[in-house]
């Protein structure tokens, strides 16, 4: 995945993370979840453009959109009065993918990166149980892991990917799993101390994601 789209990535995440929480209006992260969805289609649309069709190219680029099509769609849907269900649903697919390309990694001998990719599948679950099944009860948990585990699982990546110091074995990936680990636990625990009316547990599916009623 490209470092220089996987770094912003961190900034969507945690603002949608943030409207989870009812911190960042619907409408106001519709706007920036357009600004990371297009440059997550544009840069994977542009190295397979230059790719000549080489498969491991291919390979390597095409989940980015997976996460480019998310960001659009949550944005459109955010600021149009769309329907929330089919991002969940979508969310879904995302998630399959997701463990998916865990396994490739682990198999490729990227430890670290598979433990990555788990994590954005189980966020992307929660995404498919808040707006597919209405899970309104998740939504402080979810809220919370997603704006705790935003910047952990892009743009620190990122960075140790754009300066050469990624630690793909079992280092890192124990580092990953024990970081990760505490985040989760740290999120349940705010989840439980979160009062009904600080966060999104009281708006419907359609509200979270920006609808009017």
């Amino acid at each position: 995945m490209s470092a220089v789209g996987l770094f912003y990535v961190g900034a969507v995440l945690f603002i949608n993370g943030l409207m989870l929480l009812g911190r960042v209006t619907p409408r106001s992260a519709g706007v920036f979840n357009l600004f990371v969805g297009g440059l997550q289609c544009v840069i994977p649309l542009m190295i397979v453009a230059q790719s000549g069709g080489d498969h491991a190219t291919l390979h390597a680029t095409f989940p980015i959109l997976l996460f480019g099509f998310t960001y659009l769609y949550v944005g459109i849907t955010n600021l149009t009065s769309i329907s929330a269900e089919g991002v969940g649903w979508f969310s879904l697919f995302v998630s399959a993918s997701a463990v998916y390309f865990a396994l490739d990694s682990i198999a490729a001998g990227d430890l670290a990166f598979g433990v990555v990719w788990l994590a954005w599948s189980v966020l992307w679950f929660l995404f498919f149980a808040l707006l597919a099944l209405e899970k309104a009860a998740w939504t402080p948990f979810s809220g919370w892991l997603v704006t705790l585990w935003a910047i952990p699982t892009t743009s620190v990546p990122a960075v140790l990917f754009l300066r050469d110091a990624w630690v793909p074995g079992v280092v890192g990936a124990l580092g990953m799993l024990v970081a990760l680990g505490i985040l989760a636990l740290i999120a349940w625990i705010l989840a439980k101390r979160t009062p009904v009316e600080e966060h999104s547990l009281a708006r419907s599916p359609e509200e979270l994601a920006g609808q009017s009623t």
